[in-house]
Order: C-alpha cells, then structure tokens, then sequence
C-alpha cells in the first residue's frame, strides 16, 4: 500500500498517477491509501474536512479511472469525530442559531455538562473535579471554542483538536453612526481596531481610548467580521450524525475505496463519569454499528488506536474482528538497528501470530513517529511490562531528536505537559540518514504479518524539511515529513540505489505467492533475524545481521528455482556523515 497525499508526487493525482504507471513501479502496489485533501478541507493538511466531495484542485475523476485500470482500490479516511467550521452543517448553525437543523450535530458544551459543572466566569461550565481529571486533552485548557449565534449569545462548543479565531478588517464606514463619533474619529478607531485584532486574539482586550461607552457596540461589529477555523466534534447522539456517516460510506465505496481507516474514533463517544477517549461500552457500541454500515458497501474499516501497549487495547480491538495500525514496529525498529538486537522485535513477532492479530503496518506515516505506544500500562488494575523499558523509549526518543526530530506532547486538564505522544522526523533521519538502515529496515517491514504501508517520502529516501516544521504554524511539527517531491527531484531520486531497493523488495513483497502462506521464524542469534514465508509452492526468505547490517532476500519459486532478490552488505557508515547522492551505491 502507498500513502501519499494527492499532491506529494509530482503536484497532482494525475502526477502520482503517472508515476504508477512507468516500469520502475511495475506491479509495486495494489492499494493507494490517499489523504484527506484529496476531499474539500481547510486545516490540518486534510483532516478538517469541510466535504467529502473531491478536491478538483488536485484530484479529477479520471484519476480515479486510471487507478481503476491500473488495478488500484483506495485506502480513505473517514474523519468521525469532528468536522471543518467551514462545513455546511456547522455555517448552517452560524446563520441559524437555535433554528438550525443542526442545533444537535455538533456538542454544546454547556449542554454537555450543565448536571455535571459549574458555571463559569467567561461563559462556560467547568466540569466537576471527579469528571476534570479524566479527559484526556490534546492541547492545553478545555477542549472548547465559543462561537457567536444570531442572537448576540456566545456559546461554547466542544473542540478536541485545532481551533483559531480572526478577525476580518473593519472598514471605516462601518463605524460612521456611532453616537459621538466623527470622520476623523472614526478612521482613528478603525485603525487602532485593525491594528490590534491582527495580533489580538481577544477583543475583551482592546482599548478604546476614551471611547469606552460605545464598547459593547463595536464589540457586536466585531463578532460580525470573526472568522474560525477549527474542527468542531460531533454529537454521536444525533441520528442526523449517522446519517451523514452513512452518506459518506457511500461515497467513498464510490470512489473506489476498499479500506476505510476511522480516524479519531477514541474521542467519539463522550459521557459525563468517563473518559472521553475509548470509554466503554459506549465506544464499542458505536464501532459495531459503523461496521454494520460499511459492510453494507463491501467496506472494511479499521479503527486507529494509539494507547500503551501495557493496556491491551490493540487485542481487545484485534479480538472483536477488526484489522489494527501496527504503531509498534516503527519505535522497534529503530531500536533493533540502532542496538543491534532482535529480542523485542521477536517478541512482537510472536504476540501477531500467536493473537491473530490483521494489522497494516509502517515505518513513517504523515503524523509521526509513535512512542508512548510502546510503555507499558494498565489493565484491569494490573500493570503490564511495555515492549521496551521505559528508559529504552526515552533513548530511542533521544537519538531521533539528536538526528533533528520534533516532539508532540499531551497535556493534562491544568495544561501540564504528560508525556511524549510522538516524535516527528522522516524515519531517514530518524535512523540516522543511513541507507543501510533504511533498507533493512523497509526488508524486515516486508516480511512482518500484515498489509505493509509505504510512506512516499520514505521510498524517497526523504530528509526532515526544517524549513517546513519552522514554518508550519500551530502543526508545524507534523510538516517536517510531508515535503512535496516535484518531478524533476523524482527523477534524480529513482536513479538512488536506495530507491530501486526499495521498490526491488516492493515488488517481490506485493507479487510472490510465498506471502500468501505462512510466515516461519527460525532460530537465530540475538543479533540476527531469519524469517521466511511459505505458500503455493514458494518461498521467500530475509537473513539479516542487525549489528552489521547485512542482509540477503531470496526467492524460491514453486519449480524449485532459487534467486537472490537483494543482497545488502555492512559497510560502517558514521552517522551524520551525508556523501554526495553518486556515492550512495557505494553503500550496498
């Protein structure tokens, strides 16, 4: 499976469509797991969805054809927990207020807890200390973004993820009228009034300068030119909400969709006494109902659950039949490369096959790195080792911030920092820009159990894009490993060693019968990792020295016919050393 956005290769779908098609690509994927901008969004590099419909600007319906002839079904994203203030159902609420037919599609906060907080000073209830303490934020403060209604009230509604608020300029006019006011006054005030909000976010702040008797009339022109942005959660208890989750199934099985990822589904059911991320039974309640939905389109869909291995909750997600994210091999790789050992990766190994365990797997992604998956934790009262000390995460967390990487936190309700979430790197970088490592690493990903996902910029051997995170804003962290690579830049990168590794191992991976069978694990030395698959007839096996780096990929067909597909050998490269792109061949 390649994942990409529409726009990371080339510019446009038709770009990476094309790309699909010439030799080098050749029987390399069957599934194409497309981002969210490839539908109508404004934040978060797509997952502030203000439509499902297609993006014309980087997508056309042809695409969507050629993939088809190409033999390509879709892997999409079904954001279920909030929705784009710029959608319809949210700018219907704005003009409508209390008359909207969407009063009850997104949560009002105040509604939310009114039996279970406390009113307070700016306008919102603050829950009880007992229901406080379990939410699980984010970002720091409450989880809420007060908008305006037609009737002059401000209201808050709650807001998990990005929220910000603006303010269009106030032209002079606007102002003539006001009692006491002049031409010349008002252009002052105009221009005191601009000034401000560009770097104000609060109104409540602004100085008027002798004015102040007309403050609660100039703060109701400036309710009229905010602007939000933000993702607004939604109210599970509105059929209406269903309602749309059904449409939007619909939808993508027409796009071409086979896999539909459930982004944000932890957060989706909320009551007062739990916490808001995978309560229980509530959440399994609404899992099984969304099932049943995409089963009526010959839909799979799969939840994404990032929580502490020691808590169990990727079995208990895998025991009730859903396929799970393997977010616990990118952190185990880099582990087992940089440390030279198999004995945590076996382990995992292990827990897959003897649990049964349907994952897709990855090495980099567009969000992160996962570590806090790999800590141990509690269930049932009873704590759980991780697949890694907890000193060992925090060495594995250093070295990538070492080799460039940013850090993402969670916060407590106070707005204390809790814990690392993930750290944000290309996995290049983060094995030390290494191509050894890389491929290797991208060899034993194949050969793990489960559908193998292939972030593009990790096929391309891609840095971290300082200049990207720097510049991101309020995510920028998340956009030091989403560089859009244009066509030129793809054509020097596919003469790379490391590419046509890559896409060699790829290949093999999405064509041998092998991987339709078995997967055998033989004894090894700590330090090494032998694993083969058996199936149909063939074989395919990986041997790889972890402290060396060497390694072999072979294949044996069903006639008996043995051929070596990679053979990478462990020359000692020193980390941060980068030679000139000639001198990658010298590396394998």
């Amino acid at each position: 499976m390649l994942n990409a956005y529409p726009d990371s290769l080339g510019g446009r779908l038709s770009e990476l469509v094309a790309l699909l098609k010439r030799p080098e690509f050749g029987n390399a994927f069957s599934l194409l797991y497309i981002l969210p901008t490839f539908f109508n969004s404004d934040l978060d590099r797509g997952f502030s969805i203000i439509d499902y419909g297609i993006n014309r600007e980087l997508v056309s319906p042809g695409d969507l054809d050629d993939l088809d002839r190409l033999g390509i079904t879709f892997k999409f994203d079904l954001i279920l927990n909030h929705l784009s203030v710029a959608s319809p159902q949210f700018r219907d609420l704005l003009e409508h207020g209390d008359e909207s037919e969407y009063k009850d599609f997104f949560l009002d906060w105040n509604a939310f807890w009114q039996c279970h907080g406390s009113p307070g000073d700016e306008g919102y209830v603050v829950p009880h200390d007992e229901h406080l303490q379990k939410l699980f934020l984010r970002k720091p403060g409450l989880p809420i973004l007060k908008v305006g209604f037609p009737d002059g009230s401000e209201r808050p509604y709650w807001n998990t993820f990005y929220q910000q608020i603006t303010y269009r300029p106030v032209e002079v006019e606007t102002l003539h009228g006001l009692s006491g006011i002049t031409p010349e006054t008002a252009e002052q005030i105009a221009t005191r009034l601009n000034t401000v909000i560009a770097t104000e976010p609060d109104i409540q702040n602004i100085y008027l300068d002798g004015h102040d008797y007309l403050r609660d009339e100039i703060h109701a022109i400036l309710r009229g030119h905010r602007c939000y942005l933000g993702q607004m959660d939604l109210n599970a208890r509105s059929e209406k909400v269903w309602e749309f989750y059904d449409e939007t199934l619909r939808r993508l099985r027409d796009y071409g969709a086979r896999i539909i990822r459930l982004d944000a589904f932890a957060y989706l059911h909320k009551e007062p006494g739990q916490p808001n991320f995978f309560n229980t039974p509530g959440t399994w309640e609404y899992l099984g109902r969304l099932r049943e939905m995409a089963q009526v389109y010959d839909l799979v869909v799969f939840p994404e659950v990032h929580a502490e291995y020691g808590r169990g909750l990727h079995r208990e997600v895998a025991r009730e039949g859903y396929p799970i994210y393997d977010f616990f091999l990118p952190g185990l790789l880099i582990h087992a490369l940089d440390r030279g050992t198999s004995v945590n990766l076996l382990r995992w190994i292990d827990e897959i096959r003897n649990e049964g365990l349907q994952t897709i797997n990855m090495l980099g992604c567009h969000d992160g790195i996962p570590v806090l998956d790999l800590r141990g934790g509690e269930q049932d009262g009873v704590y759980h080792p991780g697949l890694l000390e907890d000193a060992e995460i925090e060495a594995v967390v250093d070295r990538i911030l070492e080799r460039g990487g940013r850090v993402k936190n969670l916060y407590s309700p106070d707005g204390r920092k809790i814990a690392y979430y993930q750290v944000n790197a290309t996995y290049y970088s983060a094995l030390g820009e290494d191509d050894r490592k890389l491929l290797l690493a991208r060899a034993i990903q194949l050969f793990m159990p489960g559908i193998p996902q292939i972030w593009y910029l990790d096929l391309f051997a891609g840095r971290n894009d300082y200049e990207a995170a720097d510049s991101g804003g309020a995510a920028g962290h998340k956009e030091i490993n989403r560089t859009n690579l244009g066509n030129d830049e793809i054509e020097r990168r596919l003469e790379w060693p490391v590419v046509q590794d890559q896409l060699a191992l790829i290949r093999l991976r999405n064509t041998s019968s092998a991987f339709n069978g078995e997967l055998e694990v033989h004894p090894a030395a700590p330090g090494e990792l032998h694993l083969s698959w058996h199936g149909e007839g063939c074989s395919a096996s990986l041997h790889a020295n972890l402290e060396t780096l060497e390694f072999t990929v072979s294949e044996r067909d069903a006639s008996g016919v043995e051929t070596r597909v990679l053979r990478s050998r462990g020359e000692s490269i020193p980390e941060g050393v980068r030679p000139p792109d000639a001198a990658r061949s010298a590396r394998l």
